[in-house]
């Protein structure tokens, strides 16, 4: 028989400012995401993979701020001075740790990189660029064949071993510490595997809401598997995103997540995986966001204001991330943040500024920069470009279609083999002896992909040394230019295909930009070479006799351009990609064509594969994520999703208030048992809602009583006339205080269109429905995010 869900607890949470720190440092089995009751030791926890009630914590906390607002006297006014900056206090503080980590990160992953080609003799931990600033080998940087010989074996193939190896080690030890991190959550919550594998098990979803009548008919049978996933692997971005929209995922902003996922993300990317450090840095910063979040209570146990902190903490991801704090504020605006007041705007932007003053400070690349790498463009660019750029960005939106759709291919094939599914690390090896094998005689594939960005999209200049060959000074030697960058392409985009999902943190932001860089500087050497060819051309004007020797065109720019374009493509970002882009470059006449090719993009991505790669995720790891930003087409009303009423559904009062405790635990198991842990049950009198009581808030109830069996629970309100208010006499039997007595109920017949904006705008978890003011049911949101998901397969906008 499957018992409760959750411990009882019956202690007091509330502590001091000082406790609370130390807790804030020390590691929780779960995340807290709680709701409080109007009573401030009543502390109601939310349990893993539910969903957030935004109603129940706005209106908790709207009491707060009354209770708080009420004292009058110079302490009192002191608190709620207080209580005003702590949102500010968080936000900084959130910048100020995200930087230090992201610091921590580059300065890190850059000499454990270049130990794979040797060491400086003037420090182990001291990284290939600064030990020879001037570019290129120097004599302070040696080569582990200078120490490691074999006979009769060349140095160089002595070089390319040691390579191999140490791709291989670095990336299996960033695995295993990945799978550390190992979650089994039990087959009742009805949620397929939680990681970036996209080979999730479609499990059955049978109609358990609307047919189940009795507690047995949905328990888990031996053919139902637990569902696995690593909090540490991946990006996170997917997750963090589920979560700004209220689905409570435990464990995933976690101290141990936190420690794991930076120790293996440096491993990660140092082993020259075809991945980046970008998108884990949005899931570091959010579980910093949440790790500071202890320290207040305002925000330690109301759900929706810690809402208000990950959205600035994911933006100050980005902006420490790509050194640009302004695209950061946007990318949470655009991507993540579910509920985006102008308050948290006004943070989130703070946070953003806080982050980058900090990382400024800190210096990780020893530029003074804080942008990843800062190119500058002198020339202008023509008119008859808008065509090039244009196309480019038609390629570089159907790129990042393609790469969604091999994504799932991959997964769908390779990923479904029995041993790959069940040794995470066989994958990893696997990838890693490919990357290993292929990459080192590439030029353009040994090099970071931070590097190698940096080097497509600059300018071509005579007086700086041209490492990987990227400037023809001839017309004839753009062509060979051309070749070496297409095998550059397809063996970058193959890696980064295969590479995507594995056991590992790993980030699509840089990588998908390589990809689309390669592709846009190819276009940009066709554009030069058609120009050199044809230079008496009118609507070239005088680009062939441009003052380089070459032409007027930048195939930088092309590069950099394709590169958006290519990101835009896998994540939909337009106006966050847009900004990033310019503040990379930092030039005003280039923002036209960054801002048309990713426009032209997204309309060609769009039409390609509807989803995005976040989409994808959400989709194929069925969170119940109730998109806010396509809303289908109903031709449909509430009638279509509601269940027929059950009496173990309910709590039925119109004989008596009184109700027995037992006769609650059967209903509330009952729940459970249905994978509803955040469900409700319906307080009925003649066939009339008079309340509702949140399926947590009976659960804390019922473990405080002493003793179930012969307990009677009082379910409504009885005027007695000894009724008096003393404090500290609180009777363990009377609900009542957990009890909605306003629950928000709509009639059966209600547009489909009131319910979208119900479940959306107001952040409900369930609505009650009503007949002719008779109660007719219950619809919880998983069951509306059900519905939605199917209407989007009839309208094509998933794919299976």
């Amino acid at each position: 028989m499957v018992g409760s869900l959750r411990s009882a607890r019956h202690h007091s949470r509330a502590g001091s400012w000082g406790q609370r720190l130390v807790g804030a440092l020390t590691h929780r089995e779960s995340m807290v995401e709680s709701k409080s009751s109007l009573f401030a030791d009543e502390r109601v926890w939310y349990d893993q993979f539910t969903s957030t009630d935004w109603v129940h914590d706005s209106i908790v906390d709207a009491y707060r701020i009354k209770s708080l607002r009420a004292r009058k006297d110079f302490r009192g006014r002191i608190k709620a001075a207080f209580d005003g900056t702590q949102g500010w206090i968080l936000s900084a503080l959130v910048g100020c740790l995200t930087a230090l980590l992201a610091y921590i990160v580059d300065v890190s992953e850059a000499p454990v990189f270049d130990w794979k080609d040797g060491y400086c003799s003037r420090g182990f931990f001291i990284s290939e660029k600064r030990c020879c600033p001037s570019g290129g080998r120097c004599h302070d940087w040696k080569s582990w064949s200078n120490y490691i010989q074999i006979p009769h074996v060349p140095e160089k193939l002595v070089e390319f071993l040691i390579f191999v190896v140490l791709v291989v080690a670095f990336s299996t030890i960033s695995c295993l510490l990945t799978l550390t991190t190992k979650t089994v959550v039990p087959s009742t919550y009805r949620i397929s595997t939680l990681d970036e594998n996209l080979a999730a098990d479609p499990q059955a979803q049978d109609d358990h809401d609307e047919e189940t009548t009795s507690p047995t008919s949905n328990v888990p049978t031996e053919d139902t598997a637990p569902m696995i996933y690593y909090s540490a692997a991946g990006s996170g971005v997917a997750e963090v995103r589920v979560i700004l929209s209220g689905f409570v995922l435990h464990g995933f902003l976690g101290v141990k997540t936190l420690v794991i996922k930076t120790l293996a993300l440096i491993l990660s990317v140092a082993s020259g995986l075809s991945l980046g450090k970008e998108g884990p840095f949005v899931h570091i910063a959010a579980c910093v966001g949440n790790i500071a979040c202890r320290l207040f209570s305002k925000y330690d146990r109301n759900d929706g204001k810690r809402r208000e902190i990950l959205s600035a903490a994911a933006a100050a991801g980005v902006a420490v991330a790509f050194g640009a704090p302004i695209s950061g504020v946007l990318f949470s605006l655009e991507e993540v943040a579910y509920f985006f007041p102008a308050k948290t705007l006004f943070r989130t932007f703070f946070s953003c500024i806080t982050a980058a003053l900090s990382l400024k400070f800190l210096n990780p690349y020893g530029t003074n920069k804080i942008v990843i790498f800062e190119v500058r463009y002198l020339t202008d660019w023509s008119f008859f470009e808008l065509g090039g750029f244009i196309t480019v960005g038609m390629l570089g939106g159907a790129m990042g279609a393609i790469f969604i759709k091999a994504s799932r291919s991959w997964a769908k094939s390779f990923r479904k083999i029995p041993t790959v599914k069940k040794w995470p690390l066989f994958e990893v090896v696997l990838v890693a002896i490919l990357t290993g094998l292929v990459s080192y005689w590439n030029p353009y594939t040994k090099v970071p992909v931070a590097k190698l960005l940096f080097n497509l999209a600059s300018p071509c200049d005579e007086e700086k040394p041209d490492d990987l060959g990227l400037c023809p000074s001839h017309i004839d030697e753009i062509f060979p230019v051309i070749f070496s960058l297409t095998i550059a392409f397809f063996i970058k985009g193959i890696l980064t295909i295969i590479t995507f999902g594995i056991k590992v943190p790993a980030g699509i932001y840089v990588p998908s930009m390589v990809v689309g860089g390669l592709l846009g500087r190819i276009v940009g050497h066709l554009m030069q070479w058609i120009v050199l060819r044809f230079p008496n051309e009118p609507m070239f004007g005088d680009c062939a006799a441009h003052a380089s020797g070459a032409s007027c065109i930048t195939p930088g720019v092309y590069a950099l351009i394709a590169a958006g374009s290519t990101m835009c493509g896998v994540t939909r970002l337009s106006i966050t990609l847009a900004v990033i882009l310019f503040e990379l470059t930092g030039s005003l006449d280039y923002i036209l064509p960054f801002s048309l090719a990713i426009l032209v993009a997204k309309w060609t991505a769009d039409f390609m594969e509807p989803l995005s790669i976040y989409d994808l995720l959400t989709n194929m790891n069925s969170y119940p994520f109730l998109n806010n930003k396509h809303k289908p087409i109903f031709t449909s009303d509430l009638a279509d999703i509601v269940p027929r009423v059950r009496r173990e559904r309910i709590i039925d009062i119109s004989s008596s208030p009184l109700v027995p405790a037992n006769s609650l635990r059967y209903k509330l198991e009952i729940l459970h048992k249905a994978g509803e842990v955040d469900g409700g049950l319906p307080i009925i009198r003649d066939e009339v809602i008079v309340g509702l009581i949140p399926a947590p808030d009976l659960e804390f109830a019922l473990d405080n009583l002493k003793d179930e069996a012969d307990t009677l629970c009082l379910m409504a309100k009885v005027l007695t006339l000894d009724d008096s208010d003393e404090e500290g006499t609180v009777d363990p039997t009377d609900f009542t205080p957990y009890i909605d007595p306003a629950p928000l109920a709509l009639d059966i017949h209600s547009p489909m269109d009131l319910v979208y904006e119900c479940f959306v705008k107001l952040g409900l978890r369930y609505v009650c429905v009503t007949r002719e003011g008779r109660f007719a049911g219950l619809t919880h949101k998983k069951t509306f995010v059900k519905y939605m998901r199917e209407l989007e397969e009839k309208e094509g906008h998933i794919r299976h």
